[in-house]
């Protein structure tokens, strides 16, 4: 469970922003015989998305890579918006910013490699999985106990839950006993 000072930290965020591979996925390219793309998502990575846009945050996809999937995941979950085929992530992370009228700094960035750390030189919390590259780690706020692609984001979702103080609320309606 996050510290009381992550949860301090978390609660003027108002962006959850995300790498692909390696974040929302494992991180492993799976190719068929015909050259297909396969990428696996956690669907309680999914959930907790949708979770936190209710409770008022934005999420935005970043990634390095483009892939008609990630176009149609994330079309399927509603995020807000999604950057493919964006190397320089800091500069994505502004424009997104600029789009929604948000601050850097008051966006959560979850990355695993080197990529990434343009956009975490600027954003206001900087989360990596266990296997991210060990610069990034040490670079970032939060080492998340779950790896990409089984769970990380679902974890971080939960700590910006918690942070906004309706965690237990929304944990509430799903546990009720319809009427």
């Amino acid at each position: 469970m996050a510290s009381y000072v992550l949860l301090e930290q978390a609660r003027h965020i108002q962006a959850l922003v995300l790498d692909v591979d390696g974040i929302l996925s494992d991180g492993f390219v799976t190719l068929t015989n015909s050259g297909d793309e396969i990428k696996s998502f956690d669907i309680r990575d999914g959930l907790g998305m949708k979770l936190v846009q209710k409770a008022g945050i934005k999420v935005i996809i970043i990634t390095g890579r483009k892939s008609n999937i990630v176009e149609k995941r994330m079309s399927d979950l509603g995020v807000d918006l999604v950057f493919q085929g964006r190397e320089d992530k800091g500069t994505a992370l502004r424009e997104a910013c600029a789009q929604l009228n948000l601050d850097p700094g008051d966006c959560l960035y979850m990355g695993d490699d080197w990529p990434d750390l343009s956009a975490f030189a600027i954003a206001g919390m900087k989360i990596t999985v266990p296997n991210g590259h060990v610069e990034v780690r040490r670079r970032a706020d939060l080492v998340t106990q779950a790896y990409g692609g089984r769970g990380a984001v679902r974890e971080i979702c939960d700590m910006l839950l918690m942070s906004k103080g309706v965690y237990q609320e929304m944990l509430e309606k799903f546990a009720s006993a319809p009427h």
